[in-house]
Parts: C-alpha cells; sequence; structure tokens
C-alpha cells in the first residue's frame, strides 16, 4: 500500500529493511530523550562560566535556532521518510558529497557524544560513592545501552519513552520546586526571590562577549533535536507523527529548558554553579535541590540526570547505527555494516557505532578529571557543521522542488528561506567563536583535517562504485512526476 503525507502526495519511504513499529508517542518521547541530556544537566556549568545569568539569553537564542533546524528537517522528512534521514536529503537536493560527508560526520561526533554521555553518567554516579573508578560505571553502562539497542526497535522505543518521561517528570518537578523556592518559600525559609540574577557582577558579569562565548555550550545542549528525522523510516505514519513530534518536542524542550536554566541561576550563585566548569563533578540541578534542604531531593535528582545520561546515550546509540545502515545501503560503507538482524536490528552497525564507548571507557582511565570536557570539544566541531548543511539542503530543498514545480511540503517552516539563513550565519558564528575559548580551540585543528580526508576519501569511494544503483528520492518524484526527463537530467537536479 502506498503511503501519502497530508498534502495527499506520495512518500517517498525506502527504509531499506528497517521495520515500522515507533508510535508517535514513542517518537515525541525518543525526540526529547535525545535532546535532553548531559548538555543540559552537566554541560550547563560550562555555559554558566561563560555567561553568568544571561546564560538565560543564551538559552532563548540557541533554542530558536533548534526550532528552526528541527523544523526544517519535519519539512523534509514527511516528504521522504527514508533510511538516513537528513544524510539522504543532503545526497539528492545539495550533492552525493554532501550526503557522504553528512552521514560519516554525524556518524563519528555522535560516537563520540555517546562516550561523552556514559563518561558523565559514571560522575554522576560518583554523587553516591565517590571511590568508585570512573572506567567501572562507564563500562557497565555501555554494556548495558549496547543490549537494548540489539532488541528489537519496538523494545528500543519503549524503553527509551520511559527513560524520557523520568527526565520530563522530573523537571516539571524541578520547575515546580524552584518557583516554590523563589516566590513562596519552604517551611523554615523565607522565599529567595531573584536577587541572585544580579548579583556577583550584575545579569551579564562578563558582558556581550561572555554570552557569545556561552552560545558554544549552549547550542550542544540542543543537539539531539535532529533524532525525530531518523526515526522518520522507521515510523508507523511518519506523514502524521513526525510533524507532531517535532512540534511536541520543540515546544517542550525550549521551555523547559529556558525556565529550568533561569531556576538554577536564581536559586544558587552563579559563582558556585561556574565553579564547575573546569573540573565538573556535580549536576548544578542537584546543587538546586541540595540549597533546597530536603531529605533525599539531591539523591533524588542525581538518579534523574543519571537517568537522563543513559537516555540520551541509548538515543544517540540508535541514531549511529541507522546511519551507518544508510552508509551501507548507499555502498559508502561495507554491505555486512547494513545487514539487518530478524528483529530488525542493524546488529554490525551497532558494532561499529559501539567505538565512541571503547574511547570513553579508555579516557576514563587516563583523563577521568577532564574527561567530559575532551570528548565535548571533540564533537562540537562537527556537530555544528551537521547543522549547517542541514540548513543547506532545507534552502535547496526549497528551491529544487519550486523549479521543477514538485508539491510543497504539508510542515512547512515559517519564514524561510529567511529564517533558515539567518540560523546558518548564527551557527557560522558559533564554529568560528569556538576558536577564542580556551580548551576548544584544538577542536579545529582536528575538525579541518577530518573533512579534507572525508572528502579525499568521498573521492576515491564514489570513483569506484559509481556505477552502484544508489537510492535517490528527489530522484524517482521527479521521474514519478515528470516522465519527460531523462535519468541524466533528473540527476542534474540534484548536483
Amino acid at each position: 500500500m502506498d503511503e501519502h503525507n497530508a498534502a495527499g502526495t506520495p512518500l517517498q519511504a525506502n527504509t531499506h529493511g528497517l521495520q515500522r513499529r515507533l508510535t508517535g508517542r514513542q517518537l515525541s518521547m525518543i525526540g526529547l530523550g535525545g535532546a535532553i541530556g548531559t548538555g543540559l544537566f552537566l554541560g550547563s556549568s560550562l555555559a554558566i562560566s561563560q555567561a553568568g545569568p544571561s546564560t538565560i539569553i543564551a538559552y532563548i537564542v540557541c533554542g530558536l535556532v533548534a526550532l528552526i533546524i528541527a523544523w526544517a528537517l519535519a519539512e523534509m522528512v514527511v516528504v521522504h521518510p527514508t533510511a538516513g534521514a537528513f544524510g539522504v536529503l543532503a545526497h539528492s537536493y545539495v550533492g552525493r558529497w554532501a550526503g557522504f560527508v553528512v552521514r560519516w560526520t554525524y556518524w563519528a561526533i555522535q560516537c563520540i557524544a555517546i562516550g561523552g554521555e556514559v563518561i558523565a553518567a559514571g560522575i554522576f554516579v560518583r554523587f553516591w560513592w565517590p571511590d568508585i573508578p570512573l572506567w567501572l560505571s562507564t563500562v557497565v553502562f555501555s554494556v548495558a545501552i549496547l543490549a537494548v539497542n540489539a532488541a528489537a526497535v519496538n523494545l528500543f522505543g519503549k524503553i527509551e519513552y520511559w527513560f524520557a518521561m523520568i527526565k520530563v517528570s522530573a523537571i516539571v518537578a524541578f520547575i515546580l520546586l524552584g518557583l516554590a523556592l523563589l516566590f513562596f518559600g519552604l517551611p523554615g525559609q523565607a522565599p529567595l526571590g531573584l536577587g541572585k540574577l544580579t548579583s556577583d557582577g550584575g545579569f551579564m558579569p562578563n558582558g556581550i562577549q561572555g554570552l557569545l562565548l556561552a552560545m558554544v555550550f549552549v547550542i550542544f545542549s540542543f543537539i539531539g533535536t535532529e533524532v525525530v528525522s531518523v526515526t522518520a523510516a522507521e515510523s508507523e505514519n511518519p506523514g502524521r507523527d513526525v510533524v507532531r513530534a517535532t512540534r511536541s518536542m520543540a515546544l517542550r524542550l525550549t521551555l523547559f529548558y529556558v525556565v529550568a536554566i533561569s531556576i538554577v541561576l536564581t536559586v544558587v550563585p552563579w559563582t558556585q554553579t561556574a565553579q564547575a566548569g573546569g573540573n565538573i563533578t556535580a549536576s548544578p540541578f542537584v546543587m538546586v535541590f541540595s540549597a533546597a534542604n530536603i531529605p533525599a531531593a539531591a539523591t533524588i535528582m542525581n538518579f534523574v540526570v543519571l537517568t537522563a545520561a543513559l537516555s540520551s546515550a541509548n538515543a544517540n546509540l540508535y541514531l549511529t547505527t541507522r546511519m551507518m545502515h544508510s552508509l551501507a545501503a548507499h555502498k559508502y560503507a561495507p554491505a555486512w555494516a547494513g545487514k539487518l538482524t530478524k528483529r530488525g536490528a542493524p546488529a554490525m552497525a551497532l558494532i561499529l557505532s559501539s567505538i565512541g564507548l571503547v574511547i570513553a571507557a579508555v579516557i576514563s582511565v587516563v583523563a577521568a578529571d577532564t574527561a567530559y570536557l575532551a570528548l565535548f570539544g571533540i564533537s562540537v566541531f562537527g556537530a555544528l557543521v551537521v547543522w549547517i548543511l542541514i540548513l543547506i539542503t532545507h534552502m535547496r530543498f526549497r528551491f529544487v522542488r519550486a523549479r521543477h514545480g514538485l508539491p510543497q511540503s504539508p510542515a512547512r517552516l515559517a519564514g524561510a528561506p529567511l529564517t533558515t539563513i539567518l540560523a546558518l550565519l548564527f551557527l557560522v558564528a558559533v564554529l568560528v567563536s569556538t576558536l577564542f575559548i580556551e580548551g576548544l580551540t584544538w577542536t579545529w585543528v582536528a575538525g579541518v583535517p577530518f573533512f579534507v580526508a572525508l572528502l579525499i576519501a568521498y573521492y576515491f569511494v564514489d570513483k569506484r562504485t559509481a556505477g552502484n544503483h544508489r537510492y535517490d528520492p528527489l530522484r524517482e518524484e521527479i521521474e514519478h512526476a515528470q516522465p519527460k526527463y531523462a535519468p541524466e537530467q533528473a540527476t542534474a537536479a540534484t548536483d
């Protein structure tokens, strides 16, 4: 049976063997699970160290940029809900090189991000048992999320749904407690008020420069919102569920992030939470519950942030395996990497994608005190480049479809292409600003050679596999809608 989107046009839905078992509510929670992780619960202290209370502004701005990216992706994937998501879209609308680069880059940086998440989980465990070696917790958690991802996709969806539900419920409870502390007080405690927003150097203690530098850490908190687009190939009804999940996830993320970080900065002095900037030892969210002096509250919150880290690692491992599966399907990775188990899980891609967990285990032994910041710095360069390529793909998506008279997407990004261009310029500025942040400058030294190596690899791989068929949803749609186009003309439309 053919699938159709809300506009009645055919959906191009090549899943390369993946099974459509994810429900709409699971998609919403998986999106939240992929985005709400250590970037908020742990990495927010890095942003606070740069901007102080004005970190709130950074979260508002970066939240708007994340909304633009999420909606741009939704606009494209409801038309092409295919395996590989934005990697295949870049292949079709920008060029084969873009599809190759964006998928390999995303796979690499997400592998590293997974390692950062499990290291963060180990840090949270030390809140209870400081003497436990970081490497031991890292290895145990790595094995656990590998087991979950090796299961059938519907089981993964159920587990990630409840992981994310715990996070969302905890954030709501955190916000309610914070509001009570600020405006009503607790038994034996007077209301705290908003005075901490302007104390210790004022609202913007490090000026505009500090605010701009904080953007680097804040934008990383939103990386993972693209998970909904990757799940489209395994959604029961992508034409309906992807749009709903994107809208729900984007609004909840922005609300949760802005309100939650505002409470952190009004309950605990920013100078106290910023002390974690160099050597991160605890979550600012746990510090808030400690400040409340509620018995066991900090312990409960620490369990929640531990769950958040594992949930994010679980969702991101899902992403990397699907990207590797997509690369194999397009002949850009070994064919055996795309093989599926009887339960529909890409087992070999999962094994390859676990390399980030191995890296995390090694770093947790040789550099336990700075392990999280090291992995953060490595992955941020590639993540920003991937988002930039996604926005370029969206501009090409609009241009090419209008040029060939193809139907518009039923989920259009408001204000595009202006909103797309503004978000693109913002990401470029953030990427450049990493040159001025201590500890992140060397990411350019690693990032630029990495992309050069990818382009060289693409030249040889594409040349060797030039005669192989690669699934191109745009080409198929043009040929279906306008049979007068010759195959070479349809291909030229994507170049």
